[in-house]
């Protein structure tokens, strides 16, 4: 198959036309013909034997879901009103133009590549070697209303309205209005949904005179994938952004780092990597980093980093002199899994290498919000180290809990503001819960507006109602509901790991802030998972 795009440039206004040449003949109406019919049967679509008699009604499976599914099967379920008409209309795929992109504008590239993609989801719905024929030319009038915004924000309106008709040319059309790329963008993929390939006729079809209002429910909606405890290619990491998108999620939660590898490169601090990965291609190079920046972005999807610190930090970090800990045995008496390791956080130097990561960090990704980590910091871990304990008794402190906690502040207040004189600007921070969130601490600490909270305990955890009754804004990512591998086998210990038993996605989706004590949803933002045994999904 050859697929021929041509650009149209009318002032500064570009039209998308699809040319699709298949090389193979289509098969024999036979190899697809099918012998089922679906009904729609109290809400369910039921699979009946298709006969003579009902062959020019017959829907197919495709078809009976758009109709029979509430709000026509699209997922996640919009927010606003949904009308889906009873009317398919079948597409010539050869005739797809996409309407509104304008050129030398900040969201031109996103726009011609949220365009591709869609056209990539069209052909992806028909059969291998078939080509249907026939059909009437689809055209996509995107209406932005403003083309300067190219990056996610955590006040962004992502909402869009959508609707379907037949023109009295013929043509069919769809009109996604939004307020930018990103809005524009979920209505795309809401389209894409309402284009099925329809085996009992073999056909291409769009559902007609749909009119669909919709916005999120949440303004951070994302998912956690932790590639440092095992690497995880570019290639599988494309495939987990595009299902996000499928699913209008927007934030991906790239914690990248670890005290098991270090494989984000570095331009100030290479050596991080070079000693720090589980083998020189197990890496994320510069190149790797701005390939998925903006693949994400075109699927809109802002990729958020984290480098998580004080603790979970060390392989990479060994001829440094700034972590302590690293390795030590028996490993249960200093962090929650092997290998140990901790910043010392006593050494004025660390501050300046961190300082260089998180300029590094900030220069690629260009976030609009920072993951600064820092949860289960093991005390004695520091307990256990002269040097620091010593310089703690210098100051006149002792070595109760509230002691090293003020040792931990030392270290977040420096940190925080080395992310500040990096970014330019007092971006926001996102910290896990942790000793500092405890609310004996949270206030003194973690100032509400400098922080998000992302909580990975569960969601009964008295801190959430803490943390929303002074105002704090939060991200849910609660543990007994949201942590998607539950289940698997331990590796620390015996039998499965600690977060047992493994969770269905029904409990996930149901996990909502409304059951968190009558917690007002306004307050409460959602993650979605992360892949490693301590931390982070529900739908926008």
């Amino acid at each position: 198959m050859f697929v021929y795009v041509q650009y149209f440039k009318m002032s500064r206004l570009i039209v998308l036309t699809l040319t699709v040449t298949m090389l193979q003949p289509a098969l024999a109406n036979s190899v697809f013909e099918t012998p089922w019919r679906y009904e729609c049967l109290q809400g369910y679509c039921q699979k009946r034997e298709n006969t003579e008699a009902t062959q020019g009604s017959a829907l197919s499976l495709a078809a009976c879901r758009l109709f029979c599914a509430e709000s026509g099967g699209i997922w996640p379920k919009p927010k606003g009103e949904v009308t889906i008409g009873n009317f398919l209309a079948t597409i010539n795929a050869n005739s797809i133009d996409i309407l509104g992109a304008k050129s030398e504008t900040p969201a031109f590239e996103l726009v011609m590549g949220a365009g591709r993609i869609f056209r990539q989801q069209v052909a992806q719905l028909l059969p291998k070697n078939s080509f249907p024929k026939g059909g009437k030319s689809l055209v996509i009038n995107l209406v932005i209303q403003d083309h300067s915004i190219d990056q996610l924000t955590l006040t962004l309106d992502e909402s869009y309205i959508l609707k379907t008709n037949q023109s009295a040319d013929g043509r069919l059309q769809a009109f996604i209005q939004a307020a930018n790329f990103f809005g524009a963008r979920h209505g795309l993929e809401t389209l894409s949904q309402l284009i099925i390939f329809d085996d009992v006729r073999e056909e291409l079809q769009i559902a007609r005179d749909v009119s669909i209002s919709d916005q999120p429910a949440y303004p951070y909606r994302g998912i956690l994938l932790d590639t440092s405890r095992n690497y995880i290619t570019v290639a599988a990491i494309k495939n987990t952004l595009t299902g996000m998108a499928a699913a209008k999620l927007n934030s991906f939660h790239w914690h990248i780092t670890d005290s098991h590898s270090f494989p984000y490169v570095s331009k100030s601090q290479p050596d991080l990597s070079r000693y720090g990965a589980y083998s020189r291609d197990k890496v994320y190079s510069p190149q790797d980093v701005k390939e998925l920046i903006q693949f994400a972005k075109e699927r809109g999807i802002r990729v958020v980093p984290e480098f998580d610190a004080p603790a979970h930090v060390g392989e990479g970090w060994q001829k440094t002199g700034l972590v302590t800990c690293f390795n030590w045995q028996p490993w249960q008496q200093y962090c929650v899994e092997p290998p140990c390791g901790q910043f010392d956080v006593t050494k004025p130097q660390l501050y300046e290498v961190i300082a260089d990561i998180y300029g590094d960090m900030l220069e690629q990704f260009q976030p609009d919000i920072f993951h600064m980590g820092g949860d289960e910091v093991n005390f004695n871990c520091w307990n256990k180290t002269e040097s620091m304990v010593n310089w703690m008794a210098a100051k006149g402190w002792g070595r109760t809990e509230k002691d090293f906690v003020r040792l931990w502040d030392h270290f977040q207040s420096q940190a925080v503001q080395k992310v500040y004189e990096k970014a330019g600007r007092h971006i926001p921070v996102v910290m896990w819960t942790s000793h500092l969130t405890h609310k004996e601490y949270l206030s003194d600490f973690l100032p509400k507006d400098q922080y998000i909270i992302q909580i990975w305990t569960t969601g009964e955890d008295e801190q959430v109602h803490e943390l929303l009754t002074k105002g704090y804004k939060v991200i849910l990512s609660n543990y007994d509901a949201l942590y998607l591998d539950c289940g698997f086998a331990g590796w620390v210990a015996d039998g499965n790991n600690w977060c047992s038993p493994y969770i269905g996605w029904q409990k996930v989706y149901q996990n909502t802030p409304k059951k968190l004590r009558g917690i007002s949803t306004s307050k409460c933002w959602a993650l979605k998972q992360r892949s490693g045994p301590n931390k982070p999904i529900r739908p926008p």
